[in-house]
């Protein structure tokens, strides 16, 4: 899926010169790693979901998890789940203004606890929080790790405040910080459904090496999540209520998506290269003769680009690229970029 086709063409070409300024350094330092293989899981719930009480919803999230965790079983047998995504506001009580949907910490804590600490996996469960220190009520988004300690909080910056009024989703506090967040597998930041119309969070993330973008929405667009995953070189992992869930590739495309009220757990590898078409690189065909399953790709044609990794534990997707003599992307950018100051006798004039 080509995101770049959903946006006029000015907004398309900044995006592209924008990806080839910022990209360059954390292609590089991805590349050299060994293999980090994460199973991640996501859902699509289903518009009917916010009518339910919070006492069913809590029930319905340990319902989800749990298939997530059974679905990791049968396909990736011996790998452990390792990050679950819900999606926006999931534990709250349902209401018409954010006081009267708001939860105190209390009152959810134990379960989602339990339910990372079970499935032996990151939780991301979103919330309408209501907190004390400062009184505030926000659209949060928790993380606990595997043992069920909550590690981490994400408060939304960028909360929408509908059209003809200036409350802000009906009563919530805007966010003012953009964390980073060690799991053991690697950084994950969050962002939350409008949040994605405004860049700096993303570019926050990025600044601050995360490697996954968790995003917890109500809105199910893929434009701007495709984008942010392509100019930064992250994973976008988006829940949602409806129409599609998905993970967003480094490449800027979406790698697997669920499209109807189920749930979905896909694998990723946090060490992978980006290359753009070269006539050696034959699609991908010149890895799988080369390396065979120690290499793993997803090659878009319509895109003229892949994304690689290495299934060897020992041996970096950067050494396969070396002994193949096959650039990543951005240093193909910059040797062409070189020759082309070069032939003209220095860098294009700014308009």
């Amino acid at each position: 899926m080509n995101p770049l086709a959903r946006l006029p063409s000015s907004l398309a070409l900044c995006v592209l010169a924008t990806t080839a300024c910022l990209a360059a350094p954390v292609d590089l330092a991805r590349s050299q790693g060994l293999p980090r293989k994460v199973l991640v899981g996501t859902v699509v719930i289903g518009p009917e979901f916010f009518a339910l009480p919070l006492d069913k919803r809590v029930a319905r999230m340990e319902e989800v998890v749990s298939s997530m965790d059974s679905q990791a079983k049968v396909v990736h047998p011996g790998k452990a789940l390792d990050l679950v995504v819900l999606p926006e506001a999931f534990l709250e009580n349902p209401g018409d203004t954010a006081p009267a949907q708001a939860v105190a910490l209390g009152d959810i804590l134990p379960a989602a606890s339990s339910c990372a600490r079970r499935h032996g996996c990151y939780l991301i469960a979103p919330a309408i929080l209501r907190e004390e220190n400062p009184a505030r009520i926000s659209n949060t988004a928790l993380l606990f790790d595997r043992a069920g300690t909550l590690v981490g909080t994400y408060r939304k910056v960028h909360p929408v405040a509908p059209q003809g009024s200036d409350v802000i989703e009906t009563g919530t506090t805007p966010g003012s910080e953009f964390p980073v967040f060690d799991c053991d597998f690697g950084r994950v930041g969050i962002q939350i459904c409008f949040d994605m119309l405004y860049p700096d969070g993303w570019e926050a993330l990025a600044r601050k090496g995360a490697e996954i973008v968790a995003l917890p929405s109500a809105s199910p667009q893929t434009s701007y999540p495709t984008i942010y995953a392509m100019e930064h070189r992250y994973y976008v992992v988006s829940a949602v209520p409806r129409d599609h869930a998905a993970v967003y590739s480094p490449a800027g495309v979406i790698e697997e998506e669920v499209t109807r009220p189920s749930t979905m757990v896909h694998e990723i590898d946090l060490s992978y290269a980006v290359i753009h078409w070269e006539a050696t690189l034959q699609e991908g065909d010149a890895f799988r003769k080369a390396f065979g399953d120690r290499a793993g790709f997803h090659y878009y044609r319509d895109q003229d680009t892949g994304l690689f990794w290495s299934n060897d534990p020992a041996m970096p997707i950067a050494r396969m690229l070396k002994q193949l003599d096959l650039p990543e992307v951005q240093a193909s950018l910059e040797r062409i970029r070189q020759l082309q100051d070069k032939v003209r006798g220095g860098p294009p004039r700014a308009p």
